[in-house]
């Protein structure tokens, strides 16, 4: 393999753009990891300034065979943002919201935005205006917005709202042939426009409109059997027989800066309901055999949000107390007293296996009331077996649940001496009537390994996020996650799942897309690429091409 002098591209990138050039160790170290477990160190940092700066960057990097990585806020789980080639630092300076605009019927709205913008700043611009985007992330106090469109994201609210590809309606990006396009859903008579241009952007819908059309029933066959799914490449969604669209934004959203470079993303937003209260379930161990229907029955409800987290994570939670009481504000006696509920559960029969967090919102706090007591009123009746339930009574109550379930991650990250949060397994997915099956052959995969792990996630969806923890200087880790891998996936896929409902693909998972999909739709994937991406510049190694030595060689020393 050629080395590559990257001090010399440096020099010359200096001189031909406009952003930053960076080359500093310090920073180098810095985008050598992301949340993942993997440390892979770049050969440099650019910043491109604008999209003129951007387009010089791909053409030059096109015409030098050089890797080129978007990266955001490096939250990413799966090792998407770390390349040993270009990082495309999109947080120094594509960080300007456009827009953010109801619409006409004052039932929701619009905004334009570039991908470098940090949520919780978008969201904070929105909710001035009672407008949200509503596939927000548990760490979107963190991630970027063009990291929740390179890996479709989605959150809580994703059990009615669905995942960032539904929302997105336009985006620009910069291709390999160093031009911005714009993408969007086209009509019929649009899209025969496109195709008969002689140029690189009447190619790439030539191309994939005969694999999408022609392979039909073999990706509608590949289409995991679930609420959400984020990996592989989305072909499935590109093409709506129905009506006859084809739309390459449900492309690009999900390929994890594969197949371009994002500039600007449309969406379209909603208005947030004003009030909200949380049904918490306390499951014990012999609850979970009825999960499933359970499930089902709360459902019923139409709850906004339903979540949980399992008793590992509950005790975890305990260890870390002094962070969470400072989190939820107050003394330790007032928030004792939010606790109260929880302290009497565990006096009479121990830690709950299972909290369940159904949300159910409303334009008023007694609607919102009167769907959650509606619901509990069903589960306790609908079966014999007695569940504890409470419905919580303020806003203060109902947060500290939303602390436990959306900070558990980070909490374990700062606070487990000796031992790391090691995600990879962390996003699986199955039908939820299928959890009660499904659940206790987890478990007791998990239990062979004997690991301290959490599992929080979206119930309501059937999908959550293990988190081992686990010591890095152990000889067998790399062993246990390989292991761990093929077990765990190969369960979740027996059941017709995905090994990736949200986070996607990375250097974790694209290895196994294989097993996932078959070889027949992994050649439409390298296809797709190849037609994007020519000279396989854009982000190499991530939703094709994958090399499951990096789990063994490139993780991260601690």
């Amino acid at each position: 393999m050629q080395t590559i002098d990257y001090k010399k591209h440096a020099a010359i990138l200096q001189l031909i753009l406009t952003g930053k050039v960076i080359t500093n160790e310090a920073k180098i170290k810095e985008y050598s990891e992301d949340a993942s477990i993997f440390h892979i160190a770049p050969g440099l940092i650019v910043a491109p300034e604008d999209v003129d700066d951007l387009k010089r960057l791909v053409r030059y990097a096109y015409e030098n065979n050089l890797k080129l990585t978007a990266r955001g806020a490096g939250t990413d789980m799966t090792g998407g943002p770390l390349t040993d080639g270009i990082v495309v630092d999109f947080v120094r300076f594509f960080n300007k919201i456009h827009t953010i605009e109801k619409n006409t019927a004052g039932t929701g709205g619009y905004a334009r935005v570039q991908p470098g913008v940090y949520y919780r700043d978008f969201e904070r611009q929105s909710l001035a205006k009672d407008l949200l985007l509503p596939s927000y992330t548990a760490a979107k106090d963190l991630n970027t917005i063009g990291g929740m469109v390179a890996n479709n994201s989605a959150g809580e609210k994703t059990l009615t709202y669905g995942q960032t590809n539904r929302w997105v309606r336009g985006i620009n990006a910069v291709l390999s042939d160093g031009n911005e396009y714009t993408f969007k859903r086209l009509s019929r008579e649009e899209l025969e426009a496109k195709k008969v241009q002689n140029d690189f952007e009447g190619n790439l819908y030539r191309n994939l409109e005969e694999i999408i059309v022609k392979n039909d029933a073999l990706l509608q066959k590949a289409k995991p059997d679930t609420t959400k799914n984020s990996a592989g490449y989305a072909l499935w969604n590109v093409w709506d027989k129905e009506h006859d669209t084809f739309d390459l934004t449900q492309l690009l959203c999900g390929s994890q800066g594969t197949l371009a470079m994002i500039t600007d993303i449309e969406f379209e937003l909603i208005r947030p309901k004003q009030h909200s209260v949380l049904l918490v379930l306390f499951l014990r161990k012999r609850h979970i055999k009825y999960l499933g229907p359970l499930v089902t029955k709360v459902r019923e409800g139409n709850p906004e949000s339903f979540e949980m987290y399992d008793d590992h994570t509950f005790r975890v939670m305990l260890k870390v107390l002094p962070d969470l009481l400072h989190r939820f504000g107050g003394s330790i006696f007032t928030v004792i007293k939010r606790f109260v509920p929880e302290i009497k559960m565990m006096l009479t029969g121990g830690v709950p296996k299972m909290v369940l967090l159904a949300e159910f919102t409303g334009e008023t706090f007694e609607e919102a009331i009167t769907k959650a007591q509606k619901a509990k009123q069903t589960v306790s009746k609908e079966w014999e077996y007695d569940i504890a339930m409470h419905i919580t009574k303020s806003e203060s109550e109902t947060k500290k649940y939303w602390t436990i379930r959306r900070e558990s991650f980070n909490l374990l990250r700062k606070h487990m001496h000796g031992k790391h949060t090691a995600p990879f397994i962390e996003d699986i997915c199955v039908r939820t009537e299928k959890l009660p099956e499904f659940l206790p052959k987890l478990y007791a995969i998990l239990d062979e390994y004997k690991l301290v792990y959490t599992i929080a996630g979206h119930i309501g969806s059937g999908n959550m996020h293990i988190i081992p923890l686990m010591d890095f200087t152990r000889p067998d880790f790399g062993d246990i996650i390989a292991e761990l891998n093929e077990r765990v996936f190969t369960l979740v896929f027996e059941y017709n799942g995905t090994m990736s409902a949200e986070h996607n693909d990375g250097i974790v998972r694209t290895p196994y897309l294989e097993q996932m999909y078959g070889k027949q739709v992994i050649d439409l994937f390298q296809q797709v690429k190849d037609i994007f991406d020519p000279q396989n510049m854009f982000n190499p190694g991530k939703k094709v091409g994958g090399d499951k030595n990096l789990i063994q060689t490139a993780r991260k020393v601690y």
